[in-house]
């Protein structure tokens, strides 16, 4: 990687925290490459370059706030890029960060919500990094409560500046620079539980149009409410109770915005949310909510063929649950493992965790107390787990059935579910020979397809088609594009 050739002038601030640290050259060098990897960077920096930036060098793109994160580490204390003598970098992987404090989970999720506009795009641009899953994911299992989230009149701050140039990274990460405040928050405003309970209408509201017409349908709307609305309330006056209920309230919207840009293949954008939804969750004090947002973050990994990561994930959602969550919830933490052993082609290991779903699931009794969170997981969802799992292990008999009880129980407004559903049974029926009733029920599948903004519904339908790619020649599967042909 090679650095900016800018300004001369030795870098002395550079120079005294390396002599405090007790770094060489060569072992600073060693750790901003390390820290690096788990940021999913191959950087190979050397001693040499540390002496150009001594010289007055400056690193380009994040690598500033990934210095100032081996000597924060180092010396137990928070350095900015600039402490250190160098420039802030960009936002390129911002939005990882697990803050330290429910203040900056706000400064961090904010800046997110501010960026993610139609003129600020760049993050949407952003890959997906598997590496960057661990961190977060570990520091939510193994981080203490937060003690205290209230703010009073006395204690909230002015509204931030108009324009600010850049703020510190939290703990030396990269941040997203404080752009201009478009919705100035009012000091102290009094949060109720009447707009607690407008946020959870919201994110119902939400919810039903994610489902039934895909994420890209009305995710900006989602987005702007969040800057608009939920952080003024972040920024303003609320007791403990009052707060702990504001931070999972906009928890859950944060979550369901990285939700929206996973289902329009925004991964590293949807990545970025879901780590500040877990992050919002701490804050929250709700440890099962922490746990459905590493279930999401699984299933995505499922999506992108990182099935090691999605069981890492599962895993540590099980261990941060506890050994007391509801049935619903139990049954839900093994299928979504389930799912990543499946992509894995690990038969035993998803069989264990499917059979352990079921039982958790059976468990469950008319009237028990449920998370609305996990409302959704039925015998509906686990018939479904059960068919995609059963496909990704060629097993397609049984694919065929689960897929098939799925779609009887399914409600109709879970229309991109039952569309995933209906190209599973597709495929189980190509898979079992099927051939005609497989592109009968692919091209159903297209032209629901057709009617929605998500982009993992039309690649479902391609990787469908793909599926057929052997049988081209054939009058069922020509029958079958010229019927996708006219939808596009």
């Amino acid at each position: 990687m090679t650095d900016r050739p800018q300004q001369r002038t030795p870098n002395r601030q550079l120079a005294a925290f390396i002599a405090e640290a007790g770094f060489s050259n060569a072992g600073l060098a060693r750790r901003v490459d390390q820290l690096g990897l788990e940021h999913g960077l191959d950087l190979r920096y050397d001693k040499t370059s540390v002496t150009r930036w001594l010289r007055g060098q400056q690193p380009r793109g994040t690598t500033p706030a990934l210095i100032a994160e081996v000597f924060s580490r180092r010396l137990g204390r928070r350095l900015s890029a600039q402490d250190l003598g160098l420039d802030a970098c960009g936002p390129v992987y911002a939005g990882l960060e697990f803050a330290a404090s429910p203040a900056e989970a706000v400064d961090i999720v904010s800046g997110l919500w501010r960026k993610d506009s139609g003129s600020h795009a760049e993050l949407r641009k952003i890959a997906f990094t598997p590496a960057s899953l661990v961190v977060p994911s570990r520091d939510w299992l193994i981080g203490r409560p937060d003690d205290k989230v209230a703010r009073s009149t006395e204690s909230a701050p002015a509204a931030p500046p108009a324009e600010t140039a850049a703020r510190p990274p939290v703990r030396g990460r990269p941040l997203v620079p404080r752009q201009r405040q478009t919705a100035p928050t009012e000091p102290g405003q009094k949060v109720t539980a009447g707009d607690i309970a407008a946020l959870r209408s919201v994110g119902e509201l939400f919810r039903t149009l994610d489902q039934a017409y895909g994420g890209g349908h009305a995710r900006q709307a989602l987005v702007r409410y969040l800057e608009h609305e939920a952080e003024p309330m972040l920024r303003g006056s609320y007791g403990e109770t009052t707060g702990r209920r504001l931070f999972a309230a906009v928890a859950d919207l944060t979550r369901l915005a990285g939700w929206t840009s996973y289902d329009i293949a925004a991964h590293g954008l949807a990545q970025r949310y879901f780590v500040q939804a877990l992050r919002l969750s701490q804050a929250a004090g709700d440890r099962h909510y922490g746990a459905y947002v590493l279930l999401t973050m699984s299933r995505q990994a499922v999506y992108l063929g990182h099935g090691r990561e999605a069981v890492q994930l599962a895993r540590v959602a099980q261990q941060g649950a506890g050994s007391s969550p509801p049935p619903v919830v139990q049954a839900l933490l093994h299928a979504v493992e389930a799912r990543g052993h499946a992509v894995m082609g690990e038969v035993r290991a998803c069989t264990a965790s499917l059979a352990r779903a079921e039982r958790a699931l059976e468990q469950a009794k008319p009237g028990d107390e449920v998370p609305h969170w996990a409302r959704f997981f039925d015998e509906a969802q686990l018939a479904d787990d059960f068919g995609h799992c059963h496909r990704d292990l060629q097993q397609y008999r049984a694919a065929a059935q689960h897929a098939e009880r799925s779609l009887q129980l399914r409600a109709v407004g879970y229309a991109r579910s039952r569309l995933f559903c209906r190209v599973v049974l597709a495929s189980a029926r190509l898979g079992l020979g099927e051939l005609d009733q497989a592109c009968v029920l692919g091209a159903e599948a297209a032209a629901q397809a057709a009617e929605m903004r998500s982009t993992r519904a039309a690649e479902y339908v391609r990787e469908f088609e793909r599926r057929l790619e052997p049988y081209k020649d054939t009058a069922a599967v020509r029958s079958f594009r010229e019927r996708v042909s006219v939808l596009n």
